[in-house]
This record gives structure tokens, sequence and C-alpha cells, in this order.
């Protein structure tokens, strides 16, 4: 049973003072209220300074920051720090489980199906229920957006006036149906908890948790056949709290806290707060006021303009300005080529980019969105199973992607023509650098597809104007020598691991990599890690680059979401003895900029850095001369962007990305939440099935392209394989005739992106 009060000390933040504050902080699991006071002293003479109430409220916490959470609730945040991560582990639980017992209902009612001769539902039909309403809600929004653009061309006044309230009305019917969506889905995890929330999982033949109208119905139902008895359960009669009435285990109690974190004890309830608002504490209802409050409305620290609330009365113009954080690449070079004339010819097209326009009408309802996946997890939970609602998704596989951090391939093979390691390695970083902002197509907070197991993706890049001859054995068997080739597999599903190779044959560079991507749910951001690392190697001078990767965060998901990187890479040669260590600057609760980076690039056995980059990742990054000008270093705002060449889609394999969504994409192009459900539904249970199948065989997985050495992945056919292939014959020759092969053509057996010895 979880405590009945805790308090300890925790600093807030106020505008008065522009800074942080102590305060003694008392929470109330009874009541669901976080009260605070200046001083413990005056906590008991009842001098409340303000307090904040937890019915609805969401926390939130920074995983750069380990001693700062936040609580999101009335349309205000309240900003708090505790001495350590430990203590706010401590305090962000607790909050948590006080949070839950007032939000949502902890009495187990599935068994009035049993009373009554009714069939209960079962997790299939509620998943089909649940699909038709994302559609409905879709259609919803559609029409209510044509009736919009209807009015405007209206020029009598008065018949405008008449159609603008019939456009209120509409827009107020839209948000009743997209809080009964989020009302479903905090039904559906009741029922079907993730990642452990609950103790226990229900099969999918169990019956549902009722609604509080269902239940009436029933046990009505009941009542007439069985005599007046009924299965009629305990509910609070708290409004509010009603429209949450769903099911839910009674919440674990709260462990012991330790240091500045205190249990009150029983005999404490007796103190009561003399400030407005708080009376008996025998009535919950009463002492609890209807909004957070504190003694002075600018002591409450509001990041109004990252966490505004969006009325329902903005427009969709004014939602797209918001949102718009930079400008698009300047120039787009190439294309995907698809026949015409043919159905397939659909397919291809629907993956061409997705416009800012696009990406924001189809998030129209992004409040319901990331209230789906409020309801399904907890603070620090690994979202990796955690299923998203599919009008999320972006219209490519995570594969692609990666694919798309190639989007420069004439900054990538141009390194290799630097005769100085130095300049190498400045051109590494330059390369590196460019590669993120490409992987975006739209500053909207969209999600790529999660691949299937085995799943593959290949493309290449035309560089120059100049041919090359067919490399029948590389990745890409109908790219050049002169093309840049790419090819991706999604290696493991749990845990999920994606591994990339790319080449340019005639520059003798390649690039193999892999990710292992952790995501973590912060209460008001999502944090992704990406796990894993990249070698770029130079044939040519015998280097390998080692190079990790970023994490990425979604931030402000109930109000605009947009996208950050966050973290510490470093990129070494260990031939040449140069490094870099590149630090990707998150926005800081107070002031800062957004997307700013600092890299510095060190020489051999030295760590004073020689050139220092600074700016945004995703707009312009400069270096500082030695006249202390800046200049210039990478440009993504102009950078051209190269499009990849891709197979059209009839001619592919039945493995391969755009093939394999196909019919999910071009639901989405077109808006078909439901046909697009559908679709990546029928993908997952075929994963499962051939799953269960391989199970059932005592059958190993075996990879396509790619396979592990040690803890890392490594493409079959790498260009440093075949070359080596290829000298070893020209040996064997040079021996049957002798003559001594080309030093030019030798290449060495190494090992491939750090992992164990491995003689390719």
């Amino acid at each position: 049973m979880a405590a009945s009060s805790v308090e300890g000390p925790l600093s807030k933040w106020t505008n008065v003072m522009k800074g942080w504050q102590y305060r003694w902080f008392v929470l109330d699991d009874n009541a669901g209220l976080l009260s605070y006071y200046t001083s413990k002293e005056n906590m008991a003479r009842g001098a409340r300074r303000g307090c904040v109430r937890l019915q609805g409220a969401v926390i939130g916490i920074d995983d750069e920051d380990d001693s700062t959470f936040t609580i999101r609730v009335d349309r205000k945040i309240f900003h708090f720090q505790a001495r350590d991560a430990e203590e706010r582990e401590r305090w962000v639980r607790a909050l948590e489980d006080t949070i839950l017992r007032h939000t949502l209902q902890r009495q187990p009612n599935a068994r009035l199906w049993d009373q009554t001769g009714i069939v209960a539902p079962t997790q299939q039909n509620f998943d089909t229920k649940l699909t038709e309403a994302d559609s409905y809600l879709q259609l919803l929004i559609e029409q209510i957006r044509d009736l919009e653009f209807n009015i405007e061309k209206v020029t009598d006044l008065r018949e405008k006036q008449q159609l603008s309230g019939i456009g209120n009305n509409a827009n107020a019917l839209l948000e009743t149906v997209k809080h009964t969506i989020v009302l479903l889905q905090i039904a559906k995890n009741t029922a079907q908890p993730v990642n452990g929330v609950y103790s226990q999982r229900r099969g999918d033949e169990r019956p549902l948790p009722l609604r509080r109208e269902a239940e009436d119905k029933l046990a009505g139902a009941s009542e007439g056949r069985q005599g007046g008895r009924t299965g009629r359960s305990a509910f609070h009669e708290n409004p509010l709290e009603e429209s949450h009435a769903l099911v839910t285990p009674a919440v674990s109690a709260i462990h012991p806290a330790s240091g500045g974190l205190i249990r009150a004890k029983q005999a404490s309830k007796s103190r009561q707060d003399k400030t407005p608002g708080t009376t008996d504490t025998g009535s919950p209802e009463s002492k609890v006021p209807p909004v957070s409050y504190s003694s002075s409305d600018d002591e409450d620290f509001f990041d109004a303009r990252e966490e505004r609330d969006t009325l329902p009365t903005q427009t969709p113009e004014a939602e797209s300005q918001m949102q718009e954080t930079g400008k698009p690449a300047a120039s787009k070079t190439d294309g995907t080529h698809s026949p015409g004339g043919n159905a397939y010819s659909l397919y291809d097209a629907a993956y061409d980019e997705e416009t800012e326009d696009e990406s924001l009408a189809s998030l129209e309802g992004q409040k319901s969105v990331f209230s789906h996946l409020l309801s399904q997890v907890r603070i620090g939970m690994d979202l990796t199973k955690v299923t998203l609602p599919t009008f999320i998704l972006e219209r490519r596989s995570l594969l692609e992607m990666y694919a798309d951090f190639f989007a420069h391939p004439d900054l990538f093979v141009s390194i290799v023509d630097h005769q100085d390691p130095r300049d190498r390695m400045v051109e590494v970083v330059r390369w590196y650098l460019s590669a993120f902002h490409a992987g975006r197509k739209t500053s909207v907070a969209k999600k790529p597809y999660n691949p299937i197991l085995g799943e593959i993706f290949r493309c290449y890049w035309r560089i120059g104007d100049k041919p090359g001859v067919p490399v029948p054995d590389g990745p890409v068997p109908w790219a050049t020598s002169n093309d840049l080739s790419f090819i991706a597999e999604q290696v493991s599903h749990h845990p999920p691991v994606s591994a990339f190779y790319a080449e340019h044959v005639a520059k003798g560079i390649a690039c193999c990599g892999y990710i292992w991507t952790k995501s973590k749910f912060l209460g008001m951001s999502i944090g992704v890690h990406n796990v894993g690392q990249g070698c770029i190697m130079f044939l040519r001078h015998d280097e390998e680059y080692t190079v990790t990767f970023p994490s990425g965060y979604g931030r402000s998901i109930f109000t605009v979401p947009w996208i950050e990187l966050g973290g510490t890479v470093d990129i070494n040669c260990q031939k040449t003895g140069y490094s870099c260590t590149i630090q990707f600057h998150t926005k800081p609760i107070i002031g800062g900029r957004r997307h700013q980076l600092t890299a510095e690039i060190f020489p051999p056995n030295d760590r004073r850095p020689f050139l220092t980059v600074t700016g945004e990742w995703n707009g312009v990054m400069t270096v500082k001369k030695p006249g202390g000008d800046l200049a210039v270093f990478v440009d993504t705002t102009s950078l051209p962007i190269t499009k990849k060449v891709v197979k059209p889609i009839e001619k592919q394999e039945p493995y391969e990305s755009r093939r394999m969504w196909k019919e999910v994409t071009l639901a989405l192009k077109n808006k078909d939440v439901n046909m697009a459900t559908e679709g990546k539904s029928l993908l997952e249970e075929k994963q499962r099935s051939e799953a269960r199948e391989r199970k059932e065989n005592n059958v190993t997985w075996q990879n396509r392209v790619f396979h592990e050495v040690g803890e890392h992945w490594v493409y079959n056919n790498s260009l440093q394989k075949r070359l080596g292939q290829k000298d070893a014959t020209r040996r064997g020759n040079a021996r049957n005739t002798s003559v001594p092969p080309s030093p030019s053509h030798r290449v060495k057996p190494r090992v491939v992106c750090n992992g164990p010895s491995e003689r390719l």
C-alpha cells in the first residue's frame, strides 16, 4: 500500500529570483497534491506557499541532467531540482504512483461479464474498433478542414457567421473524439500492459475492462435476470475521475526513502493547511484546489515559447509557421527511376519525399498521438515494444533513413583525394557533420518504420559524369565503380540492430557500421540512444576511422514536437593519431539555443585542438581563422542533396524495404490510416509467424549479407575482401608464371570495424 504522505526538500525554479530556491515539499498521496513551503517550520504552521494538483499531471525528466524534473498540469510547467539522481528517482516514482492512483480507477470489474449472458469482447475486437476510430478521426479532420476552406470562400457576412458557428461546433466534436481515442488507448493498456507497467498480463481471449457506462448497462441486465443481484463495484463519484473510469491494480508501495526524502507518520495527517483552497482533510474533494497555484504568478516557471498549448482555434497555417525550424535544402539532383504506365509506379511515387505541409496535415491530431504513447509507458521505460499509432509514421524504413546520411556523396568520396592525413581528418569531420540534417525530412517529429528481421535496403548515388565499369560482385550489382553504393540489413529484431555498408570502388573507400536503437520515455520527451559504431576505410592510405553516433530526442511532444541531437561523439584514426570530439548540445531549460554543437579536432599526442567548429548541425557551422575571423565550415541550408537511385519496386526482391512496405506507404500517402494499419499488422504478424516456425523447428535465423564478429557486424563481401581475393589470385598466377605481382595491387588482410581478428 502506498504511503499517505512523503516529504522532503527540493529546489524550485522561480521567475522572481530568476533561479532555484529551496522549498520544503509534502506529497499527499491520498489527496493527490504536492504542496510546498518556504521551510519545514512554515509547513508546521500551515503557511503553504503553493501546490501542484497531480490528477492528470505529466512528469518529465531530462536525460542529460540527472537531478531536474518537471510536472506539467493545468497548462503550467513546474521545474524542480533534487539533490542527486537517486533522490530525483525516489521523488519521480512516488509522484508517478500518486498520479496513477488519482487518474485511473483501481478495482477490477471484468467479472461482470461472467454475471451476464453477454459474450465478452476480445483484444482482437478491441483493436479492430480502435483502428476504426483512428480512421474515422482522420475522416473527421479532413471534413473539418474542407469545411473551413469553404467557409473562407463565402462572401456574405451573415452566412459566413452561421457557417463559422458550425465550424466551431465541429472542432469541439473533433476534440471530444480525440479525447475518446486517448481513453480507449488507456483502456487497452490496462488490459494488455506494456513492458511490465502492471504486474500481470491477460490473454487475447480474456474479457476487457469495462467503462462505467457499459458496466451500468450490464449490471442492470444482470439484476433483471437474477432477481436484483448486481455486480456493481464501487466507483469514485468525482466527475473528473469518472472521465477516466478505467481499471488498474492497486498501486505498489513506495520504497522507504533515505536522506532528504522522509515518510511522514500517520499522525501528520492531522496537520492541515491554512491557506485558501484547503479545508477538512476528511473531504478530499474540498481539500484539493481546482487548479495548481502559487502565492505569486511570477514565481512559476512557464517555458511559454517552448511548451505553449495549441489552442483549438489555431489555424494549420499558424501551426506550420510555429513548427518550421529551418529551410529545406537548396537543390536536388537525380531521382528514383520507375517505369510509367503500371501499378507499381504508384508505389514508387508514394516514396517521394514528404513535404512539411503533408507532415503537419497527417499530425493534425498530434496531441492525441503522444497521449496514446503516454498511456502505455512510465518514465524511463524502453519504447522498443510499444505500438505507436500508424499515423505517426513517416513513409520510409529506418534502413532507408540511414541511407540518407550519405546524401552528400561528393563530400564523402572526395576525402581520399587529400594527401595530408590532417586534411583527411578535417574532411571526415566535415562530411560527418553534414550527414544528419539530410536524415530528417521535415522538422515534424515522425518515426520511420521498424524494419522487419532480414529486411534489406539497397541504393546508389551517381557522382559526376565519368562512366564507370560494372561491379557485379558489389552490394548493388547494377551500380558502377564510379557510383557510391549502399546496402543495409535488419540483422536483429530483439534487440533491434541495423547494419549498413557503403563503398566507392574507384576511390577505394568503404564504410561499415551498425546501430542498436534504444528508446526511452522521458515524460515530456522521448530519447533514442544509438548504440554502435561505424568504420570508414581508405584503402589507398591504409587508414580506418571509427565513429560513434549521437542520441536523438523528440522534445515538446505535447505541443509542437521537434527533434534535437545530444551527447558526445568520437572520431579516431589509430594509424595517424588524429582524433575529434563532437559535443551535440541539448537545449537547456533556461535560455540557450537549439541544435548547437562544438567539434574539436586534435593532432596526434596533443589535447590542444588545432580546429574548433561551432554552429547548428542542421544549419551553418563555422570555424575561427587565426586572425579571429569566422569562416563557413559547412552550410547545410545551401548544400545540395543528391537523391539516391533505387530500383523500381516491381524489380525488387520480396524482402527489400520499399517492396515490403509498399502497401503501408501508399496508404499513408493517400491518408488512408485504416489501410496503412492493416498493412503494417500483416507484416508484423508474418514476422511473428516466421519466428514461431523457426522456434518450433529449432532453426537459427541466417542473416543475408552481414555476419557478426564479436559484438560488431561486418558486410560479407566488402570491397577490402574482394580486392584481397583478387590480389591472392594474381599472386597465385604470378607464382605459376614466375612473375612477381605488382605492389600496387597488394591488399593486406585487416580487422574490420575494430572487431575481433578476422581474415577477410
